[in-house]
């Protein structure tokens, strides 16, 4: 139980890293911190092939997906930030809101935790086999579903990059009075 509480911890830190810090990079790193306190969560509970594939996919292949998409875009400061100042106090209250309804749900109705043999049989060993037959039979459209989202996201993110850099290609060949109107009317 203690290591849970610590793992827990960890889990919920570097969470918290994901989406206050303000560098892309460092919240990505924040975010591999994350998930592999959760495999070694799984490892806790037995559960080696999930912790192999929490490492494997989500520590090191979709992170690696979203450095290559932070990179792509160059994240820098954003002038629209200014504009929507309430989004951030409104991101604050509803984020209490929620963890004040998850404490209130979690004290009102504790209940305990099921027994080992019930894990067992519910996990069914966790081998491969197991996982790999009912990913592939009973959910085989959302696994194919999450591989049309993540093509989707990068599609998305190289045309974003593209257009970006057609724009500024354009604005460089533009004389400098055309530009210094044009900086004037977005201003």
């Amino acid at each position: 139980m203690l290591s849970f509480i610590l793992l827990a911890t960890v889990m919920t830190v570097g969470a918290l890293g994901v989406v206050t810090l303000r560098q892309p990079v460092h919240a990505a790193l924040s975010l591999v911190g994350t998930l592999l306190t959760l495999a070694i969560t799984y490892v806790t509970l037995q559960a080696h092939f999930l912790a192999a594939v929490q490492v494997i996919v989500y520590a090191g292949a979709i992170t690696v997906l979203f450095l290559f998409v932070i990179m792509l875009l160059n994240a820098q400061g954003d002038e629209r930030a200014h504009r929507l100042g309430w989004v951030k106090p409104a991101a604050y209250v509803t984020g209490v809101v929620v963890a004040v309804g998850l404490m209130f749900t979690i004290f009102a109705s504790p209940t305990t935790l099921p027994d080992a043999a019930t894990i067992s049989a519910a996990l069914q060993g966790g081998n491969a086999g197991v996982l790999g037959e009912v990913l592939f039979s009973q959910f085989v459209l959302a696994f194919q579903l999450v591989g049309v989202l993540l093509l989707t996201g990068i599609v998305g993110a190289v045309s974003l990059v593209e257009r970006r850099a057609a724009q500024e290609d354009r604005e460089q060949e533009l004389p400098a009075t055309t530009q210094r109107e044009r900086e004037l009317t977005r201003a």
